[in-house]
Parts: C-alpha cells; sequence; structure tokens
C-alpha cells in the first residue's frame, strides 16, 4: 500500500485538466469537418448526406455526419477537418430559466439507456468513469436507477421495441430532468432509422434538451454536454457556418 501512495506522490495526477484547460493529447478526438470551401465533390463521397452543397455555400449537419473522412479523402485540400471536441448542442429553450444548472450545478446524477445502439457510444461514455477523464471530479455521477437521476442520457437509435420503455424511465426521473442524446443515431436515427424496427431519434421519443453528435463522440463531447447542461460550458450549434464554395463545377 505505501508502494502505491509514494508511487502516486511521485507521477503526480494523471487526469484530463479540462475543463480547466484544454486538453492537447494526442487520440482524444477524432476531429470533424467545419465549413467546407469548394465542396461539391466532398459533398458527392458523403455517405450520410451531411454535406450540403449549392452553387454558393457549404454546410455540414451534425446530426447526420459519422466522421467517416470520405469527404477528407475525396477532396483534402478544401475540407478544413479540426481536431477540437466541444460538440454538444441545446436543442431546447429550457436552459435559458434553467434551475438544474444553480441546484445540481456540482452534484448531476445520470442514469442511461440504451435505446438500440451498437456498443460504441456506451464504450466512451464508461470512458468518464476511468481515472484520465474522472468526471467525478466535476460532480457528475452515474446512477443506476432512474428515481434518483437528474438526466437521462440516451444512446442509439430509439427501437419500437424500446420506445415505451424508455418513456417510462423518464417518467420515473424527478423534476427538474433533462435528456441528453448521444451520437448520431439518438440524434437522428442515423443510418439505422426510422424503419419498421426503428422509431428514428431520442427526439422521436422524448423531449431532448441536449444533443451531441459524433459517430461515437469522444469521452471529451460527452463531458462537454454535461458541462452545457449546468451551464458551466456554452453550447455550440448543430450545423458548421456556411462557407462561400470555389471552382463548382
Amino acid at each position: 500500500m505505501t508502494r502505491w501512495v509514494l508511487e502516486g506522490l511521485r507521477t503526480g495526477i494523471k487526469s484530463t485538466r479540462y475543463p480547466v484547460a484544454p486538453e492537447t493529447a494526442a487520440g482524444v478526438t477524432p476531429g470533424r469537418p467545419y465549413a467546407l470551401a469548394g465542396a461539391a465533390m466532398a459533398a458527392s463521397a458523403c455517405p450520410t448526406g451531411a454535406i450540403g452543397a449549392t452553387a454558393n455555400s457549404s454546410t455540414v449537419d451534425y446530426r447526420e455526419c459519422v466522421h467517416c473522412q470520405r469527404c477528407r479523402d475525396a477532396d483534402p485540400a478544401v475540407v478544413d477537418w479540426r481536431p477540437d471536441y466541444e460538440w454538444a448542442a441545446e436543442t431546447t429553450e429550457a436552459q435559458a430559466t434553467d434551475v438544474l444548472s444553480r441546484l445540481f450545478r456540482r452534484s448531476l446524477h445520470i442514469r442511461f439507456v440504451d435505446g438500440g445502439a451498437c456498443g460504441a457510444c456506451m464504450s466512451e461514455l464508461r470512458q468518464l468513469n476511468n481515472p484520465y477523464y474522472n468526471m467525478h471530479r466535476l460532480g457528475f455521477f452515474l446512477t443506476p436507477t432512474p428515481r434518483n437521476a437528474d438526466v437521462l442520457i440516451v444512446a442509439g437509435p430509439v427501437t419500437r421495441a424500446m420506445f415505451q420503455p424508455l418513456r417510462d424511465t423518464y417518467a420515473a426521473l424527478p423534476t427538474p430532468r433533462r435528456v441528453m442524446a448521444i451520437g448520431v443515431c439518438a440524434a437522428s436515427g442515423g443510418v439505422f432509422g426510422p424503419t419498421m424496427a426503428v422509431a428514428g431519434g431520442a427526439a422521436d421519443a422524448l423531449p431532448v434538451d441536449v444533443t451531441v453528435p459524433g459517430c461515437p463522440p469522444p469521452p471529451l463531447a460527452i463531458l462537454h454536454a454535461l458541462l452545457v447542461l449546468v451551464r458551466r460550458k456554452p453550447p455550440r450549434p448543430l450545423e458548421s457556418q456556411p462557407a462561400a464554395m470555389e471552382g463548382v463545377a
């Protein structure tokens, strides 16, 4: 035991300093495309239609972007791929007068529900309990029961089999309560819905307050979303700003 204490004192704290300081370590984010110029070729390469290109501008809808990087491969000279991670967007106006940020700013309890996910978003969320991200230092805690939760996090497209259980879980949360959708599947249904088996995204079943795009979103993007919920970080838009296009055929 003494040896481990001495080793800890020697190596020091290894947790990320975010949000006190930006995280610059390699591998913490896959990055994503931003405003594109001359992106007709990149738009045609996008398998989900996330890139919208017209004669004068282009945008990226992050609710559809799966980070496949085909746009980047199609025309790397015009794609602005940024290695950032603050991706969370507010999708309701309730946050403007939100008592949640005042009451639970440093003690927010989270219930997670898998609406039909592949497991990628769950894996990223699980990292927040690890020493490097250590969300407990910021006052965020996972709880096994919705009756003790302040926030419901939903991942994956909401399958029709999970539609009612998800609504029942939401109904069991005490008020004030908030819903967070993580990943493009929860944001829009992704590549899976709506279909005969999938109802769509989380917003098709519940009022979603914060959306974190990404496929999957990295742990810091999810952490940013929690900070947005308690008003400790500003939100980001779900679409990139239009960029003037050049050299469009």
